[in-house]
């Protein structure tokens, strides 16, 4: 199984991998693909922590935007990963860390299988209500470094819940890394879905361009853009010469 793991800048992404590899690595074959920009800083992080095999950690340098190489041409994620695969196969799973990206940022599912989008409540408790489709459909969303919530001045179960609305109930893990109990849950999703994922029970989705939204002070319906999915939009009344 292929795991992509997205968020912005700074929200733990790399951490969060290293707790994943420190933790499974005993029971199941691991490789890891990092994206940065022009540098190979992440996997050489990884490497240095000593969490896996240096070998099994390979380094994407994207050139552009990350999200163009996660989404819109991920010729060169596959390409590393197929390595990966074939120098280390066969491995349980690929965990595919996206270089450091905005709240738009998803994998295309012709990449990974499952994804989750890291946020971080340094970025403030407000993150979580700007929506986006890595927040609002990414198989599992996690809020981290929630030990640092007290000095930031966020309120670390609001956040969660906020999170838990905007996702219609799908799963959110409040992560800490000096929490064994959120590992738990975090590593505890992991096996679950790659349990799914093995018997066919779990299936890719594509979390999309847009997600859904409301344009504030107008009453919601439903609205179907021709490229995206359905989701609550409200229209002002077109002034004189516009399209409607």
């Amino acid at each position: 199984m292929r795991l992509g793991v997205a968020g912005p800048v700074g929200t733990g992404k790399s951490s969060l991998i290293a707790r994943l590899c420190q933790a499974l690595s005993g029971e199941l074959r691991l490789g890891v693909i990092t994206n940065d920009i022009y540098t190979d800083e992440d996997a050489r992080f990884l490497k240095s922590a000593g969490v896996l095999d240096p070998e099994r950690i390979r380094p994407v340098e994207t050139g552009a935007c990350p999200h163009t190489a996660i989404r819109d041409d991920v010729t060169a994620n596959l390409l590393a990963a197929e390595d990966l695969e074939a120098d280390f196969g066969p491995l349980d799973l690929v965990v595919i860390e996206s270089g450091g990206d905005n709240l738009t940022a998803t994998f295309s599912p012709a990449l990974v299988d499952a994804q989750l989008f890291v946020l971080d409540v340094a970025g403030g408790g407000d993150v979580v209500r700007k929506g986006g489709p890595g927040i609002a459909r990414a198989d599992l969303l996690v809020i981290n470094k929630t030990d640092l919530g007290e000095h930031v001045g966020v309120d670390v179960e609001r956040m969660a819940r906020e999170g838990r609305e905007a996702r219609a109930g799908s799963p959110v893990v409040a992560l800490s890394r000096h929490d064994a109990a959120s590992i738990r849950m975090l590593t505890g999703w992991v096996r679950e879905t790659l349990a799914r994922y093995r018997t066919g029970d779990h299936t890719p989705v594509d979390p999309g361009p847009m997600a859904p939204h409301f344009h504030a002070g107008q009453d919601g319906h439903l609205h179907t853009h021709a490229d995206g999915p359905t989701h609550s939009h409200d229209h002002a009344p077109a002034e004189a010469g516009q399209d409607a």
